[in-house]
């Protein structure tokens, strides 16, 4: 379907005309400013037949292997899209704009992306939407608006969420926590520290060490072990994503600490392995749902290109605080159909 786009008429029409590379196009992909781009353009309605590229930051985290998922099974239900090809960056930004260049190269109809961190994403990204692909960045940004939908829940809001639960129900009294964040470069790490500062004022919460767990079970279970030896009085952890609060978690029972503690954690995914059922189980004492956003990305590529719809720029998922006492409910919600 990408061979009949505008794109690729104006680089036929460039060779034709036998001018530089240079001069078909890639200055004004490669500026630093996003260019006008109506999304209808790339439509080709009910009739097309389309492929996808999914640049995953990473399959290291449950969460994205879940969105990774839930983007398969709903493209799966729009006969439409043809393929969906998926790219694991593991972590490493140069592999992941590779990822992105190697989707351009094969001219994908839209690119879905997750970024593993924004600044060195932002110019690869900027480049494809310059490009004419329609961009559908979820859960993590980039910076400018060189994008055509951002689809992720509102991390302040989530960050502030687990805050006042803090301030209302875990330390109403005051106290010491840790907070282990996330990837410092990607954009949820800070948005979310920002949220829990804003949660916790006006109240005697004091966070008296931090770590960057780089969202992974295991980075965040060595870092506790760290935070416990400096902070042997801490009384609670929040933790930017459930796998590094169960890696405190881990931490904390191998020092003989873990039924002293409290641990607080985000993303609520709804599989056996997941944040749920480890609030369940009592683990931790309450989590926060942050949703893959993967259907609705499916959602947002089939407006732009069946339906010839633009889709809204920023595109916010609800989220809920998940304790012991709805726990069952929301996982049996989060799992219908």
């Amino acid at each position: 379907m990408r061979k009949k786009t505008t794109r690729s008429v104006f680089a036929a029409a460039c060779a034709a005309l036998a001018v530089t590379a240079a001069a078909c196009g890639t200055t004004s992909e490669n500026s630093g400013t996003a260019q006008p781009q109506d999304p209808r353009q790339n439509c080709g309605g009910p009739d097309g037949k389309y492929t996808i590229g999914m640049s995953q930051a990473n399959l290291a985290e449950p969460y994205r292997v879940r969105m990774d998922e839930d983007i398969r099974k709903a493209a799966g239900e729009v006969p439409q899209f043809e393929e969906v090809q998926f790219s694991d960056a593991s972590k490493d930004n140069a592999k992941q704009v590779s990822d992105v260049e190697a989707f351009l190269t094969k001219q994908v109809d839209l690119l879905m992306i997750s970024p593993n961190e924004a600044a060195p994403l932002t110019d690869v990204v900027r480049k494809a939407y310059n490009s004419g692909t329609p961009v559908v960045l979820l859960d993590r940004k980039v910076d400018g608006d060189a994008f055509t939908t951002y689809i992720g829940a509102d991390n302040v809001a989530i960050g502030r969420q687990a805050g006042e639960y803090f301030k209302n129900t875990v330390l109403p009294q005051g106290g010491k926590i840790v907070e282990i964040r996330g990837l410092s470069g990607s954009t949820p790490a800070a948005e979310r520290h920002q949220g829990f500062e804003e949660g916790i004022a006006g109240s005697k919460i004091e966070i008296v060490g931090e770590a960057d767990g780089e969202w992974e079970r295991s980075v965040g279970q060595e870092k506790m072990d760290a935070l416990l030896k400096s902070h042997p009085d801490v009384q609670a952890v929040f933790s930017q994503n459930d796998p590094m609060a169960e890696g405190a978690y881990l931490a904390a029972e191998a020092a003989g600490r873990a039924e002293q503690l409290k641990f607080v954690g985000i993303d609520g995914l709804p599989i056996e392995a997941g944040g749920i059922k480890a609030v369940e189980q009592g683990r931790l004492q309450a989590t926060n749902l942050y949703p893959t956003g993967g259907a609705e990305a499916v959602e947002a590529a089939k407006q732009i290109l069946v339906d010839c719809q633009p889709p809204e720029k920023q595109q916010t998922l609800p989220s809920e605080l998940i304790t012991k006492e709805n726990a069952g409910e929301v996982y049996a919600r989060l799992n219908q159909g």
